[in-house]
C-alpha cells in the first residue's frame, strides 16, 4: 500500500508554523485579498431603505474599503477592507458622522479582544425563554453571539472585551428575570476553589496569594465557610502551591489550614439535583393538599353520611366541603404555585409570554372563580354554585409532578458529559525524584493538587491522573474511554499518556505536561458542551412558533369561552350536554380554562435540543465529537465523501521498504546527508526516512546529525538543504526538474515500478546530481476497502484526492474501490473541487487529517478531522474520528440520520398533541361525543406531554452502529518500528 508522495500532500505540513501562514495564503487569491480583513458593526437609528443606503455609500467612499453592506432589518453592516488604509475606528466615524450610532460587533483585527464565558442560568421553562435571554444579550453592545440551551440551562457568549464584561452580561440576564451564575471565561486557563479553616484577614491572603507568580485574581466567597477562588496560570503555578502557602500562615494563635473545596451546589449534577429535590417537595406537600380536596369534591358525595356531612351549612349557603376545600387549595394556588406567578411576572415584564402564564391564568380563572362561589354561598340564602377548588389545585399537582420527570429526564440527557467528567481519580501518588532523576520518595495527593512538570507514579489498574509522557516503565493502557476504541495500547518511554485512560498491567512514572483546562479530557468536556450548546437550524422552528403560541393559546382559550358562554345563553346546544350540579357559565368557564393548560410550547421547546444532547453525548461515547446540532444536521443529508489519502485512507506510519543508490556511496553516508535534511520535517515521510536511517548509525536511539544551512521547503515538490557544504535536494520529479537534475532513463523505470506497487518514490539529488531513490510504502488502513462499500450501499459517492502522484492514487484507488481521483492537488484545488461537487448539487463532506486539508475541510458541508491528525485540521472540522477509524465516518453519518428521525418523531409528537389536544379541550367533539378534557386532565396531559418527548430523546442512548460495521473483518497490520 502506497504512502504520500513528496508531492504537496507529502510536504505542505513541513514546519507547521511556516505551513500554517502557507495554508493561509493559498486559501486566498490575489494580494488584494491578503490585504483584506472583515469587520461586522451594529449600527443604531436606521429607520428605511434610505437610512441603510445612506450609511454604505458612506463607507463606500472611504479608501481602502472593498466591500460594503448594511443589514437594516438586524442593524447591522458587514465590512471588507484594507487595513493598510483604514481601520474599524475610522468607519466607525464615519457611520456616526452620517448621524447613525456605531459600534464593533467583530473585528478580525482584533482577535486579542474576542472572549467567550459560559453562563449558568436558573429560571428559564420554554423555548420563549431562552429566545427572550437571546434577545436581550444580542442587544448588549458588544456582544458578537450568543448560544442559549434550554435543555442545558447554559448559555454561551462570544462579546468584545473591550466594550463589555461578563459581569454586564450576568446583570442583563438578571434585569431580564433570571437568575445567573458564570461557570468560566474563555481567558481562564485553570480555576480552583479552596476552603480556609481558622480566622484570618482577607486582605492579607489575598495579598500573599497575589504575590506568587502565575496567580492572576483571587476573590473572597463570604458564607458559612471561608472560600476564595484563585484563577492561575498552570504552567507558572499550581494549588500545592497556594495551600503551601496558606497553610504556612500564622493570625495571632491561629494557624491557618486550606483544602481544595468542591463548588457543590454550583456544580451541574448539583444545581440540578437541587431542582429535582425543589420538584418532589413541592409536589409532595401539593399532593397533601389535593388529596382531600378531589376527595371531597369527587368521590365522597357517593358515600352519604359523609357527603351528609360536608353538606352541612355553616353560613347561608356555604358548607363545610366548600370550607375544607378553599382552606386547602389557597397553599396549594399562592404558595406553593407561586413559582407560576413569579415565573408570569418575569415573562410579562420583558414583554414576552411562556408556559407559566398559561397555568397561572387556567389555575386563577379557577380558583378566583370558586372563590367567588363561596363567597356569595356565604352571603346569600338562595345562591346555587359549584366550586372549581379541586381543578387549580390538580392542575398545579399534576404540573409539578410533570416538571418533576422531566427535569430527572433532562438530567439524563447530559450523562455523557458527566460520565467524561468523572473519569479522572481522585487522588494520585506523587514522585519526589533528585537531581539525577532517582526517587527520592512517593506521597498521595488529592488528583487535584497536580502541577504541570510533576512525575506521577500509576499502578497497575489505576486511571491516568493527568496527560503526560512515560519517562520510566512499560505497559498496556486502555483508553477506551477516550476514544471508544476497546483496544489496549502499549506504552513505553516517551509515549504520551492522556488522563482518564486506565493502566492495565506494568508500572508508569509519567511526567505531567498538561493540567486542568488544557488537559485532552478537560478539551473533550468542552467540546461536547459547546456542541450540546449549539442550535440546529431545525430548533429555528420551535423558536419562530414558540413567539406567538402564548398569545395565540390565551386569545383561542378567550373565544373558547366566549362561544360556549353565548351557546348556552342562545340555547345553541341542549340542556341535557351540561353536566348535572353545573350551570352553562361554569360549563363554558371548564372549557376555556382546558385550553388554556392542555397547550404545551415546552414540548415543542425540547422537541431538538435534548435529542441533540443526547445524540451528541452518544457520539462522544463512541469516539465521535460532533460540533453542535447544525452539523449533526449536515450530516444526515451527506451524499457524496471526499477523502484524503495520506493518514485517512492509509495508515499514516509510511515506512522505507527500498533504497536504490545510482552514485558510488554508501548507505549510511547517503543516509547521514538525507536525514540531516529530513529531520526539519515534522511529516511522517520525513519520519519515517528518519527512523530509517537511524539503522545505519552506532547511536540508534540519539543519532547527531550534521548541520543543516539555508533549510528551504517548496510547496509541491519537495525540500532543499546546504549539509556539509553539499546541496541536498530531497523531492519528487518536479523538483529535480525545476533545478536541472537529470533524472536517466533507469531511475524512471524504478520510479514508475514503485508507483505500480502503490509505493512512493523519493528522489534525492547531491549537488545537482541524482544520487538515489527511496521507496515509501503507507499501509492501508484494514477497514478502508469495507468502509468504502459500506458507504456505496447507503448511496453516497467516494472520492479520492490527493497530493500524490498519479500512479500512486490509481493504485490505492484500485484497492478501495474509489472510482474517482484526483492526483497531485495542491490544498487550494482540493477545497475547489469540494466547491465543484457542491455546485452539481451533492451534499459533501470532506475526511482528512492535515493541514493541507484545513482549506478542504472548511469548504465541505461537513469536515471530518481524523483524532490522530493535526491541531489545524481538527479546528476547521465539524466532526472529530478519535479512533481514526474510517468506519467511524459510517458511524457518524448513521447517527446523525438516526438523531435527526427522532427529531422529527419529537416534532410530530409534540405538534400533534398541541393540534389535536387542544380542539378537544375546546369540546369539539363535545356536543356528538359527550367527550370533553377536565381542566385538571389536560394539566396531567400537558405535563405528561413534555416528559414523552424528553424520553423520546433518552431512546438514543440506545443507539446502535449499523449492523455491517460489526462484521467488519479485524486484521493486524504490523508496521516495522524502529
Amino acid at each position: 500500500m502506497a504512502p504520500t508522495s513528496i508531492g504537496e500532500e507529502t510536504y505542505s505540513a513541513r514546519h507547521p508554523l511556516l505551513q500554517k501562514n502557507k495554508f493561509i495564503d493559498e486559501c486566498r487569491s490575489s494580494s488584494e485579498v491578503e490585504a483584506t480583513s472583515r469587520a461586522v458593526f451594529r449600527v443604531a437609528g436606521m429607520t428605511c431603505g434610505a437610512c441603510a443606503g445612506a450609511v454604505e455609500e458612506a463607507i463606500k467612499r472611504l479608501q481602502g474599503i472593498h466591500k460594503a453592506g448594511v443589514d437594516m432589518l438586524n442593524n447591522q453592516a458587514q465590512v471588507l477592507f484594507n487595513p493598510n488604509f483604514v481601520n474599524v475606528e475610522k468607519i466607525c466615524e464615519t457611520i456616526e458622522d452620517a448621524g447613525f450610532d456605531a459600534s464593533v460587533i467583530e473585528s478580525e483585527g482584533n482577535e486579542t479582544f474576542k472572549q467567550v464565558c459560559r453562563i449558568r442560568i436558573n429560571g428559564m421553562t420554554c423555548s420563549s425563554c431562552s429566545s427572550a435571554i437571546e434577545r436581550v444579550l444580542q442587544l448588549t453592545n458588544g456582544v458578537q453571539r450568543v448560544h442559549v440551551s434550554l435543555a442545558l440551562e447554559e448559555a454561551e457568549v462570544h462579546y468584545d472585551g473591550r466594550v463589555v464584561d461578563h459581569e454586564k452580561l450576568l446583570e442583563e440576564i438578571k434585569s431580564a428575570g433570571f437568575e445567573a451564575l458564570l461557570i468560566s471565561r474563555g481567558e481562564e486557563l485553570s480555576k480552583i476553589d479552596l476552603k480556609i479553616v481558622g480566622e484570618c484577614v482577607d486582605e492579607s491572603i489575598k495579598t500573599l496569594l497575589e504575590a506568587l507568580p502565575g496567580v492572576q485574581s483571587v476573590v473572597f466567597h463570604h458564607g458559612t465557610d471561608k472560600i476564595i477562588s484563585v484563577l492561575y496560570k498552570p504552567d507558572v503555578t499550581g494549588p500545592r502551591s497556594f495551600i503551601r502557602v496558606i497553610d504556612s500562615t500564622v493570625f495571632g494563635q491561629t494557624k491557618l489550614k486550606a483544602t481544595i473545596f468542591s463548588a457543590g451546589e454550583e456544580g451541574r449534577e448539583s444545581q440540578r439535583q437541587g431542582e429535582i429535590n425543589q420538584y418532589f417537595k413541592s409536589f409532595i406537600w401539593s399532593l397533601v393538599c389535593t388529596v382531600p380536596v378531589f376527595l371531597t369534591a369527587m368521590v365522597f358525595m357517593y358515600i352519604p353520611w359523609i357527603n351528609h356531612l360536608l353538606m352541612f351549612k355553616v353560613i347561608n349557603m356555604l358548607n363545610i366541603g366548600e370550607i375544607i376545600r378553599c382552606i386547602l387549595a389557597t397553599p396549594v394556588q399562592f404558595f406553593i404555585g407561586w413559582r407560576f406567578y413569579y415565573g408570569s411576572y418575569k415573562a410579562l415584564r420583558r414583554g414576552s409570554a411562556n408556559m407559566d402564564v398559561l397555568i397561572a391564568l387556567g389555575t386563577n380563572a379557577a380558583y378566583f372563580y370558586s372563590l367567588y362561589s363561596v363567597l356569595r354561598a356565604a352571603t346569600s340564602p338562595d345562591f346555587k354554585g359549584e366550586d372549581f377548588f379541586e381543578t387549580s389545585s390538580m392542575l398545579i399537582t399534576f404540573i409539578l409532578l410533570g416538571k418533576y420527570l422531566e427535569v430527572m429526564a433532562k438530567g439524563k440527557t447530559s450523562d455523557a458529559i458527566s460520565k467524561l467528567m468523572n473519569l479522572t481519580p481522585d487522588t494520585a501518588i506523587l514522585l519526589s525524584l533528585d537531581n539525577e532523576g532517582k526517587v527520592t520518595g512517593e506521597e498521595e495527593i488529592d488528583g487535584r493538587m497536580i502541577q504541570k512538570n510533576d512525575v506521577i507514579k500509576i499502578l497497575p489498574g489505576v486511571k491516568v491522573a493527568s496527560d503526560g509522557y512515560v519517562i520510566w516503565g512499560k505497559s498496556h493502557v486502555d483508553e477506551s474511554m477516550m476514544t471508544g476504541e476497546a483496544k489496549l495500547v502499549a506504552k513505553r518511554k516517551g509515549d504520551t499518556v492522556m488522563g482518564g485512560t486506565v493502566n492495565a498491567n506494568g508500572v508508569l512514572h509519567v511526567k505531567v505536561t498538561k493540567v486542568g483546562s488544557e488537559s485532552a479530557l478537560a478539551q473533550i468536556v468542552r467540546l461536547v458542551e459547546s456542541a450540546q450548546l449549539a442550535k440546529a437550524p431545525v430548533q429555528k422552528l420551535a423558536d419562530r412558533i414558540s413567539r406567538f403560541f402564548v398569545p395565540l393559546v390565551i386569545s383561542f382559550s378567550l373565544l373558547t369561552w366566549l362561544v360556549w358562554f353565548f351557546a348556552g345563553k342562545l340555547h345553541w346546544y341542549s340542556e341535557s350536554l351540561i353536566p348535572t350540579s353545573t350551570d352553562s357559565f361554569e360549563l363554558a368557564l371548564q372549557f376555556g380554562i382546558s385550553v388554556m393548560v392542555v397547550a404545551c410550547p415546552c414540548a415543542l421547546g425540547l422537541a431538538t435540543p435534548t435529542a441533540v444532547m443526547v445524540g451528541t453525548g452518544v457520539g462522544a461515547s463512541q469516539g465521535v465529537l460532533i460540533k453542535g446540532g447544525e452539523a449533526l444536521e449536515r450530516a444526515r443529508k451527506v451524499n457524496c465523501i471526499v477523502f484524503d489519502k495520506t493518514g485517512t485512507l492509509t495508515m499514516g506510519n509510511p515506512v522505507v521498504v527500498k533504497t536504490k543508490l545510482l552514485k558510488n556511496m554508501t548507505l549510511g553516508d547517503f543516509y547521514e546527508l538525507v536525514a540531516a535534511t529530513e529531520g526539519n520535517s515534522e511529516h511522517p515521510i520525513a519520519k519515517a526516512i528518519v527512523n530509517h536511517a537511524k539503522k545505519f548509525r552506532e547511536d540508534e536511539e540519539n543519532p547527531a546529525w550534521p548541520q543543516a544551512h539555508d533549510f528551504l521547503s517548496i510547496t509541491g515538490s519537495g525540500v532543499k538543504a546546504t549539509v556539509k557544504g553539499r546541496e541536498i535536494m530531497v523531492g519528487n520529479k518536479n523538483l529535480m526538474s525545476q533545478h536541472g537534475v537529470y533524472i536517466p532513463k533507469d531511475a524512471g523505470e524504478v520510479l514508475a515500478e514503485a508507483e505500480d506497487m502503490a509505493q512512493t518514490g523519493i528522489l534525492v539529488s547531491v549537488d545537482r546530481e541524482l544520487t538515489g531513490i527511496l521507496a515509501v510504502s503507507d499501509p492501508l488502513k484494514p477497514s478502508a476497502r469495507a468502509a468504502i462499500s459500506i458507504l456505496k450501499s447507503m448511496n453516497i459517492v467516494s472520492i479520492m484526492v490527493t497530493g500524490d502522484n498519479w500512479g500512486t492514487a490509481n493504485a490505492i484507488a484500485r484497492e478501495v474501490d474509489i472510482d474517482s481521483v484526483m492526483a497531485e492537488a495542491k490544498p487550494k484545488q482540493k477545497a475547489e473541487k469540494v466547491k465543484e461537487l457542491q455546485a452539481l448539487g451533492h451534499v459533501v463532506a470532506m475526511v482528512g487529517d492535515g493541514i493541507n486539508d484545513a482549506p478542504a475541510l472548511v469548504a465541505a458541508d461537513v469536515g471530518m478531522a481524523i483524532g490522530a491528525g493535526t491541531d489545524i485540521a481538527i479546528e476547521a472540522a465539524d466532526i472529530v474520528l478519535m479512533k481514526s477509524n474510517l468506519e467511524d465516518v459510517i458511524t457518524a453519518i448513521d447517527l446523525s440520520r438516526k438523531t435527526f428521525s427522532r427529531i422529527r418523531l419529537n416534532y410530530v409528537w409534540a405538534l400533534g398533541y398541541n393540534l389535536i389536544g387542544i380542539p378537544i379541550a375546546a369540546g369539539v367533539l363535545f356536543p356528538w361525543t359527550h367527550l370533553r378534557l377536565p381542566p385538571w386532565f389536560a394539566g396531567a396531559a400537558m405535563a405528561a406531554s413534555s416528559v414523552s418527548v424528553v424520553c423520546s430523546s433518552l431512546l438514543l442512548k440506545n443507539y446502535k452502529r449499523p449492523k455491517e460495521l460489526d462484521n467488519l473483518e479485524i486484521c493486524e497490520v504490523l508496521v516495522e518500528r524502529v
